[in-house]
């Protein structure tokens, strides 16, 4: 059984404590939050420290759960592998290029497993619409966004984020890796532009985002993120990859809202487009929602422990997707093309 620490009791804490609580694989034997936090029943027996170091040198995890805000990613990852765990961390690794390459080189240092939290990769219908699109055989263009018109309590998680991460980098990273792992090919140069449109957010902050990012096979990419309760719920959810043969798309239905958090997994149907033999729907209405993902990742977390799994190309992927983000990030801010 694989003991675990869960580091932050957010939405995405709370879904992953969850599932560790229900997979026989794993015991929880700590939680930790900062500040007071509500939890649900099934986790309330639990260990509940405010301090970080006090409880890895107390609960000794085997495995530890980083879903805190970003910019302690790096820092709780690799402090949890130097006191023996291997890390789960929520996506993205680090705020900087730099810190997830360190992040990684920690990870081979002291052979530990670096699991990072891109959910779609456990997801059956994104797995599909991957496999349709490498089928129709590339260059591809890939038309992207998740614009999500927040308010409430959802504005106010969405403020949060923004104190160290835009919209463009925290939910771009899923995307892009999508991308990547159709294509294959290196991206070669990015090209971001933000908005701020909100006087809640910080002045150096943008809460609206695009960027375009060029591969070296001549795909090119685009993805689009916008928060906030000025958002257009209108076209917030495009997921469309093309090439010469044809495209593939999800298609989701008209009752779908812009932030739930099960609208940015469920998928309701793909469509294969091929050129010249027309169109297929395959349903997806059997897909898992947001919790069963959770307990798919930490399912594999589990097996790439159990069986020791060669996760190199997961951390590349990892490190890779975040510098396109990063870069589109540095685009918008200096109003310039970045090469890569």
């Amino acid at each position: 059984m694989i003991r675990v620490l869960v580091a932050g009791l957010g939405n995405m804490g709370r879904s992953h404590a969850l599932a560790y609580h229900h997979d026989p694989a794993f015991q929880i034997v700590g939680l930790v939050n900062r500040s007071a936090v509500d939890l649900p029943e099934e986790l309330r027996a639990y260990p509940l420290f405010a301090d970080y170091a006090e409880a890895l040198a107390v609960a000794r995890p085997d495995l530890v759960c980083v879903a805190t805000y970003s910019d302690s990613h790096a820092d709780y990852a690799v402090a949890a592998m130097e006191a023996g765990a291997h890390v789960f961390v929520e996506k993205p690794l680090a705020t900087t290029v730099a810190d997830a390459e360190r992040v990684v080189v920690t990870a081979q240092r002291l052979n530990r497993k670096l699991v990072v939290g891109y959910i779609l990769r456990h997801h059956p219908s994104w797995q599909r619409l991957i496999a349709e699109a490498r089928a129709l055989g590339g260059p591809y263009v890939f038309r992207l966004n998740l614009n999500q018109q927040s308010a409430g309590p959802t504005w106010e998680v969405h403020k949060a984020l923004m104190r160290t991460t835009p919209p463009i980098v925290d939910c771009g990273v899923h995307y892009v890796d999508v991308m990547c792992q159709i294509t294959d090919a290196a991206p070669v140069e990015v090209r971001g532009m933000g908005l701020r449109l909100s006087d809640e957010i910080a002045p150096e902050m943008y809460n609206y985002g695009h960027f375009q990012v060029l591969f070296a096979d001549g795909s090119c990419g685009w993805y689009e993120a916008g928060w906030g309760p000025m958002m257009s719920d209108t076209a917030f959810f495009v997921k469309d990859v093309v090439s010469p043969r044809g495209a593939v798309s999800i298609r989701m239905p008209d009752t779908a809202r812009s932030d739930d958090i099960d609208t940015h997994t469920k998928t309701s149907t793909l469509r294969v487009h091929r050129v010249g033999q027309g169109d297929e729907d395959l349903s997806m209405a059997d897909e898992p929602g947001h919790q069963a993902l959770c307990g798919r990742e930490q399912a594999f977390v589990a097996r790439a422990i159990a069986e020791d799994l060669d996760l190199t190309r997961h951390m590349t992927d990892a490190v890779r997707s975040l510098a396109i983000c990063l870069a589109a990030d540095a685009s918008v801010r200096s109003g310039q093309p970045v090469k890569l």
